[in-house]
This record gives C-alpha cells, structure tokens and sequence, in this order.
C-alpha cells in the first residue's frame, strides 16, 4: 500500500488521492500514509450490499477516524458519505444485491419518483451521522446519470462521471445543470476500460466478462486497447479543467482482482478500470503476490498532472 500511495504522488503526480474500502482500519492506515506524504484524501466507506444500518455503523466509524486525521494533519481531509446508495445500498431499489439492483433499473418498469424519495431520507440519515462525527467538508459519490440530491445538504458536489459524448459541448451541457448549487463540484470517478469501445459502455465496462466460466472469459469481440482508454483520460480531464472543477479522480489506480494475462480470453485487464496492470506471479491465484506496470493512461495522466 504504501509503495503504491507514494507511486501516485511521486510517479503520477497527484495531489489529492480518493480511498475507499470496506474495512474501516485499512481505510485509515491508507488515508493517514497519504495524508502523511502530502496529499489531500477523500475517505469514503463502500458498504457493498450491506443493510442500511451496517452501512451507517461504518459510515459513523469512519468518520470518527476521519476526523481524527483531519486534526492531526495539514492536507484537507473530505469525508464521502457513500458511493451511488441506489445501486450499493439494499432497500431503495429492488434487489437482494448490486447485480439484481442493476438489473431492475435496465428494465426501465418502475417508479423513479419512489425510488428517489427512498434515496433520499437514506440520505438524509447518512448525512446527519457524517455531521455528527466530522467537521470538515462532507460530499456524496452520486451516479451522476441517474440519481437526483439535494446538494444543499453537502459542502460539495461529487460525481460519478461515466457518460459518453463525441463532442466536449456535450459533457459541458449535462453537467450545467450541477452549477446551480453554486457549490465546487468534484468528479470522484470517471474513466474507462482497456478496450476498443471501452468510452461508449462507461461505468458498465465490466459486462465484458463472462464469470460464469471458470475461470472468467472476456467474451467475444473485445480486444485491448490501452491508447482508447489513455485519449478518453485525457479528454475527460480538458473538459473538467475546461469547467473549473475542484478535482477529478481517474477510477482507479490498479484493480488486483483483475490481473493482466497474455491470452486475451483471460485478460480480465481488459475490463478494468486502471491506470495500471497487475501481473500476478501465480496467475490462477488470487492471492499470490503482484508486480504493476503503467498503461499508456497512466503515462497520459502523468503528463496531464504535470502541465497543471
């Protein structure tokens, strides 16, 4: 972890880093290395499938420890209350996980005013245990393509950017309307896969794998390619700079549980989202150690970063 914090910072170039996770403790361990080499964090817990009181009990856990830090050290400490509640989190959309979540909304059959609502008073209550616990600024990862807040309630708009357009103008005109808040916006993810067509599927370039083959297959027709997903970084981050937001987090530096593989059937590298590939030393073991290497993305963020 640490060797891989200090490459973002020192071979990458950023300044603030976003962490995420489930578990409380390693959360900390890697905001407070971050945070002690000199970038600035976003500390969001990711409850996966967890009930809506779990999922607080780790919110309020921590943003104990996210206070904490935020007194302890110089770099700005943003606590992320959640990450996209309607797919993440059960009892606002139907579904007894993320996978059945997505699934009901592709049909297009329900009732969009309710499930909103329902997002909303789950909100709510994340946010007074967010408040109740930390005192610097407080922001949500929303699905910027589906889900509606109340900003008024956050110090800062945060997206989940994943949408497609040919032109800049049309990324400009989506994400207008998030001005009205008159709050800094903040793009918490954005980004692509590693293959030919990797900008127009977005967030659901994962689809790609067959898990149900053991182990998984990159279905037909998807081959990789790393100089489409570096140009749609680079592209993405002219046109958050072009609009002046606060900051734009590539998701995601390096994804160990999609391992690079020579045969492009088992390259599930294809279907990440990293700047960086993981080459596994036993590649059928998930468990067994790991050496990364840069994409292009990663060289074109570098460069990127360093002309700002």
């Amino acid at each position: 972890m640490r060797g891989e914090v200090r490459a973002i910072k020192e071979q990458l170039g950023a300044n603030w880093v976003s962490v995420y996770g489930s578990e409380v403790g390693r959360l900390r361990e890697t905001a407070e290395e971050a945070l002690r080499i000199g970038l600035a964090v976003s500390l969001q817990p990711r409850a996966f499938d967890q009930p809506q009181e779990d999922a607080l009990e780790q919110l309020r856990q921590t943003a104990v420890e996210a206070e904490r830090l935020r007194a302890k050290y110089q770099p700005e400490v943003i606590l992320v209350i959640g990450c996209e509640f309607m797919l993440f989190t059960p009892g606002i959309v139907p579904g007894a996980n993320f996978f059945e979540r997505v699934e009901y909304l592709t049909k297009g059959e329900f009732d969009m005013a309710e499930l909103q609502r329902k997002l909303r008073i789950y909100i709510a209550k994340a946010v007074k245990v967010a408040r109740g616990n930390f005192k610097g600024r407080i922001t949500y990862g929303a699905a910027a393509d589906l889900e509606r807040i109340d900003w008024s309630l956050f110090d800062i708009v945060g997206l989940d950017y994943y949408s497609y357009h040919a032109d800049r103008a049309g990324h400009a005109k989506e994400l207008a309307p998030f001005r009205r808040w008159n709050k800094p916006i903040m793009i918490l993810e954005f980004g692509c896969c590693t293959f030919t067509g990797a900008p127009e599927l977005g967030g659901m370039g994962w689809e790609i794998v067959d898990y149900e083959k053991n182990p998984p297959e990159i279905k037909p027709g998807y081959f990789r390619d790393e100089q489409e997903q570096a140009d749609h970084l680079r592209r993405m981050l002219e046109v958050f700079t072009e609009e002046g937001f606060l900051g734009a987090s590539p998701y995601t530096f390096i994804s160990p549980d999609a391992p690079h593989r020579k045969h492009r059937r088992y390259d599930e590298d294809i279907a990440a989202f990293s700047l960086c590939k993981v080459i596994r030393q036993t590649s059928s073991d998930p468990a067994s150690k790991y050496r990364w290497e840069p994409k292009k993305s990663f060289h074109t963020v570098s460069r990127f970063y360093a002309t700002c």
